[in-house]
C-alpha cells in the first residue's frame, strides 16, 4: 500500500479554477466598457440589482444599461423607467474623453424625470503602495 498524497489531480483542479476565474473576471463589469476618469478617493457604493447604469462613451453615444439610446429618446426612456421603478438608483459612467456637457445632459435628464439618487462612477487612483483597484 502506498500512503502518499497524489498531488497531480489537485494541481489540475486548481489550474482549471484559475483559468475559469481569469476568463470570468473581466465580464463582471456591468454595462458598457468605459475608460473611466481617475480620482483620489471616490465614494464607494455597492452595486445592486436596482441600480441602472447609464454610460456615455467617448463618441457621445448614450447607453441605458446595455442598450444604446439616441439623445432625443433618452428623456422618454428615462420616464418609462421612472414610471416602473421611481426609487431606482442611477449610476452615470462617463468616459474621460467625453465632453463635460454630454455627461451633464444625462444628469439633467435624470433629475428632470424625477430620479433623486443619481451618482457618477469613477476609478480610484492607484497609489504606489496599493495592489489592485476597486
Amino acid at each position: 500500500m502506498n500512503s502518499d498524497i497524489n498531488v497531480t489531480p489537485l494541481v489540475d483542479v486548481c489550474l482549471v479554477l484559475l483559468i475559469i476565474f481569469m476568463v470570468v473576471t473581466p465580464m463582471l463589469q456591468k454595462g458598457v466598457p468605459i475608460n473611466l476618469p481617475v480620482t483620489e478617493e471616490p465614494e464607494r457604493t455597492p452595486d445592486t440589482e436596482k441600480q441602472l447604469q447609464i454610460s456615455v462613451k467617448s463618441d457621445g453615444s448614450v447607453y441605458l444599461g446595455p442598450q444604446v439610446v439616441r439623445k432625443d429618446q433618452m428623456q422618454s426612456s428615462l420616464e418609462e423607467i421612472h414610471q416602473k421603478t421611481p426609487d431606482r438608483e442611477i449610476a452615470v459612467k462617463g468616459d474621460k474623453a467625453v465632453k463635460y456637457g454630454d455627461v451633464l445632459d444625462v444628469l439633467k435628464a435624470c433629475r428632470e424625470v424625477g430620479f433623486n439618487n443619481v451618482g457618477l462612477i469613477a476609478q480610484p487612483k492607484k497609489s504606489p503602495g496599493s495592489e489592485g483597484s476597486v
